[in-house]
């Protein structure tokens, strides 16, 4: 999770001269140069991931009527699903998957010219989904999963036989959940032939990196 500081800790934070910030700084930028060499091996590794072909039809309630996972894809050939904390009967969407949208939006038109599409997709009803987008002011395209398996193969949401026994499967392990619904982002690739392949998902600290550059010094 991102931490912010507090003014309690801003105003007390240590002052040194400038000699000794210099030093401080340079050692600390080792480090950030080992961190890169490091995510860019990782980004390899993540591009050479093997794939799965989805072979459930699933059917999601967009605006203009229902869609299917390769509808979703708007003629481009890569898919970047932002799983949206939002289930049906809830007041509002989650504010953490809402800073992650504030981010996304952004950068939307950039995605969409080097061949990306990007949605959300949250199991509240499509009316709920539209009036908080509205709320927000966001143009990202948003669909409801409501009444698919969708949110439940890809390990963001959780039965209520579940939620009873509070343990589910997320994160690719079996650990404690309490509520029924958690974030995520999934990425598919659609082929010349339409077929459809899941190839990668991230949940948890992992959708950080969305972030990471306007908060990772605050």
């Amino acid at each position: 999770m991102i931490i912010y500081p507090t003014p309690e800790s801003l105003e007390h934070h240590p002052v040194v001269p400038r000699d000794q910030w210099l030093i401080a700084r340079t050692e600390l930028l080792k480090e950030e140069k080992e961190f890169t060499r490091l995510r860019d091996k990782i980004n390899a590794k993540r591009r050479d991931l093997a794939w799965v072909r989805v072979k459930k039809n699933y059917v999601f309630q967009g605006p203009s009527g229902p869609q299917t996972l390769a509808d979703l894809f708007e003629g481009r050939s890569q898919l970047l699903v932002k799983h949206f904390m939002f289930a049906p009967g809830w007041k509002a969407g989650c504010v953490g998957c809402s800073l992650d949208v504030d981010h996304i939006e952004g950068a939307l038109v950039h995605l969409e010219h080097h061949d990306v599409t990007c949605v959300a997709v949250s199991r509240a009803t499509l009316t709920e989904i539209e009036a908080f987008k509205q709320r927000m002011g966001w143009r990202i395209p948003w669909v409801s999963s409501f009444g698919s398996d969708f949110n439940y193969d890809y390990q963001v949401s959780f039965t209520k036989e579940e939620i009873a026994t509070g343990k589910a499967y997320h994160n690719y392990k079996i650990q404690e959940v309490e509520i029924e619904e958690m974030s995520g982002l999934s990425v598919f690739y659609k082929n010349a032939a339409g077929d459809v392949f899941h190839t990668y998902s991230t949940y948890g600290r992992g959708s950080e990196e969305l972030v990471s550059a306007t908060c990772a010094w605050i």
